[in-house]
């Protein structure tokens, strides 16, 4: 097991913002984007060299405001969705956009990325999700394993479902739904699930974690009061199609068979504070991070609700006959490739990289 250090990447401005580029499997890259007020924000391009344990940066700007979140297309490594701030009539509005990076930039084939910081080239705006009727926007999220023309974005209670045409220049409105009821309707999370050919959805709104029919636009399950506190984030199992992470302000993580909501399969709380994001690995489900403002990142070996087998990832040498009859779940050390944003002695959010590994 290699000790390395972490390799730390430093910015100009705060940073809320973060994902791995999805359609990026050969590479370890992840996509940053920055607050500022005063400055013109930008999108950092991070490449990781595990060879040689380094960085490669790329910075293009983003002009249009000061960015809230950033997810990577899942079939153009060059497109990507930002939901960014601006001032609209004496108000603030978070916004969504589609862009798409210049040519040399979105595979990190340019030559000298030291030389991006200083003379930055500008995403080019492919359309608005234009949200102006329904509110601010939390989140935009792209259909998992499509071809990059469907994406969702959730706008204070409701959920937009957009189609993206003519090579994501147009996008159009296909279906809605709208949060009804008592208490904080205002979506802070949101999943698209990747199982039942990408027909559901889950989010959250206040303690409530609610699924969604999106051939219908319709609620099919709610578990109210699944945390104590605000739901933070939330994160589907890519193996195990009925369950479900979620993480609050209650600094717990749960874990769900939404098939049955009464109780949580399994509760965490290894937090001091609140917990901001939850992520499962694309690869080994059993293996979930977890970021806190108790400045610490966990990475869990979940193996007991997991699809992987006790011991998948472990050599049957360092296990003694009672250890491998124990599926217990465990901490590891493993050094697996993801990204995390530190900012006054808070994680706010990390992410694996969209590469393969064994």
């Amino acid at each position: 097991m290699d000790d390395d250090a972490p390799v730390i990447y430093g910015l100009e401005f705060q940073a809320r913002a973060l994902t791995a580029q999805t359609a990026e499997t050969d590479a370890i890259r992840f996509l940053v984007g920055t607050q500022s007020l005063k400055f013109d924000n930008q999108i950092h391009i991070i490449d990781f060299d595990d060879e040689n344990n380094m960085i490669n940066k790329s910075v293009l700007l983003h002009d249009a405001g000061e960015i809230w979140h950033i997810s990577g297309s899942p079939a153009d490594k060059a497109v990507l969705t930002t939901c960014y701030s601006k001032t609209s009539e004496n108000r603030v509005l978070t916004c969504a956009a589609v862009w798409r990076m210049p040519p040399e930039w979105e595979s990190g084939s340019h030559e000298s990325p030291d030389d991006s910081s200083n003379n930055p080239q500008t995403l080019e705006l492919l359309c608005h999700l234009d949200n102006t009727a329904h509110g601010s926007v939390a989140c935009v999220l792209w259909e998992p394993l499509g071809d990059g023309k469907r994406v969702i974005s959730l706008a204070e209670n409701h959920v937009l479902l957009w189609d993206l045409q003519e090579s994501s220049t147009k996008a159009t409105i296909s279906s809605t739904a709208t949060l009804e009821g008592k208490g904080q309707l205002k979506f802070t999370a949101g999943k698209w699930s990747p199982h039942h050919n990408s027909t559901q959805l889950v989010t959250a709104n206040d303690t409530a974690i609610r699924g969604w029919d999106l051939r219908s636009m319709s609620q099919i399950y709610c578990i109210e009061n699944a945390h104590g506190q605000l739901v933070r984030d939330l994160d589907f199992n890519p193996n195990k199609q009925y369950y479900l992470a979620s993480c609050g302000d209650d600094c717990k993580v749960k874990f769900w068979d939404v098939r049955h909501i009464n109780e949580p399969v399994k509760c965490l709380e290894e937090h001091s504070h609140w917990v901001w994001s939850v992520r499962y690995n694309h690869s080994h489900d059993q293996l979930l991070l977890t970021g806190s403002s108790d400045s610490r990142v966990i990475l869990s070996n979940m193996v007991s609700i997991s699809s992987e087998p006790f011991g998948h990832l472990v050599d049957d040498d360092d296990l003694s006959d009672n250890e491998e009859n124990q599926q217990e779940d465990k901490y590891t050390s493993l050094s697996l490739m993801y990204l995390r944003l530190v900012q006054y002695n808070s994680i706010h959010f990390h992410h694996f990289s969209s590469a393969q590994f064994s």
